[in-house]
């Protein structure tokens, strides 16, 4: 045991000397490969990333303006019949006709300049106690119920978000080109107003009182029982009404009555004698945009209006002179 240990110590000292002698050249280097112990890895569990959406800023709603009690300041137009004139090209066209296109036109500038249409019920209540409005409130009026009005006028204003008051003679209710019951319904479950227009469209004025009384009262009771809708309001035929004709509208429980005239004003004292203008075919986009109370951006105003210029007594030819 003793030899073995001194043997080893002999050759630890004869290596040590030799250095980097023979015995280290001829010796193989042993090549020692350390395997790390392996370490235990938490495993994470990766967080699911939610990636953010981003909801566009709501373009802010006008803030509606209160107007009344005694007095609003709200436009109330009337229309006809929207429709191309039979007469049309003739000296006899009626004004009465306010042609598809052309009506579109007036909706689009009342849309691009703001307006919002309201009810005559909303309209009354801010005479009456004040109420908030949009700040360019409008009312938009068909008188007698035609045909058209729910053909033409009712998609075009639907296109645009309005709604409009239609005031409807009992008498004409399902007649030819005019509208029926169900068509009158389908536009009231659309958000439209049901008016009278009386029975059968007479002059109140030139009526005895109990003629007067069956106009305006019994059309009342005809369509709220036929159409199933509030009828709130009257519009006299013509316009024209009297004490007499009043007193029959208060009578029968209407809140309001529709004349025509020429301001946007609707006072208290006036209640049963709304201002109303009507809207001829005549007008051009200009003529129509001049007696809106509230104007817009006039670039919404189309470029090819046509002016009225006068028209030569003699044709031009191409050099631009006038043959004498």
């Amino acid at each position: 045991m003793k030899k073995v240990v001194i043997l080893s110590l002999g050759i630890s000292i004869l290596l040590s000397a030799c250095g980097a002698g023979v015995f280290a050249r001829s010796l193989p280097t042993a090549t020692i490969t350390v395997t790390p112990s392996p370490t235990v890895t938490s495993t994470i569990t990766p967080t699911s990333t939610i990636t953010p959406t981003f909801t566009a800023s709501p373009i802010p709603t006008p803030t509606w303006v209160h107007q009344g009690p005694d007095a609003a300041l709200v436009p109330i137009i009337l229309y006809h019949r929207i429709a191309v004139s039979p007469d049309e090209g003739t000296a006899y066209k009626s004004p009465y006709y306010v042609k598809p296109e052309i009506f579109d036109q007036e909706m689009k500038l009342l849309h691009d300049w703001g307006y919002t249409t309201i009810t005559t019920e909303l309209l009354i209540k801010a005479i009456k106690e004040g109420a908030d409005l949009p700040p360019r409130p409008i009312v938009i009026s068909f008188d007698d119920g035609h045909l058209n009005n729910y053909t033409a006028a009712f998609p075009i204003m639907q296109k645009y978000g309005f709604t409009g008051v239609l005031y409807i003679v009992g008498n004409y209710m399902g007649a030819e080109n005019y509208m029926t019951a169900e068509q009158i319904k389908e536009m009231a479950a659309a958000g439209w107003e049901v008016g009278s227009h009386t029975m059968s469209h007479a002059y109140l004025t030139s009526l005895e009182p109990q003629r007067q009384r069956y106009e305006v009262v019994e059309s009342r009771t005809l369509l709220e029982s036929t159409l199933g809708v509030p009828v709130l309001t009257i519009a006299y035929p013509f316009g024209v009404s009297d004490t007499g004709v009043v007193d029959y509208t208060q009578f029968a429980g209407y809140i309001g009555g529709m004349g025509l005239g020429y301001t946007h004003d609707q006072l208290i004292t006036n209640l049963y004698s709304l201002q109303r203008r009507d809207v001829k075919g005549t007008y051009d986009i200009r003529q129509f945009a001049s007696f809106l109370p509230w104007q817009g951006d006039p670039a919404f105003l189309p470029t090819n209006t046509p002016t009225s210029t006068a028209t030569p007594s003699r044709t031009p030819i191409p050099t631009y002179t006038w043959v004498p």
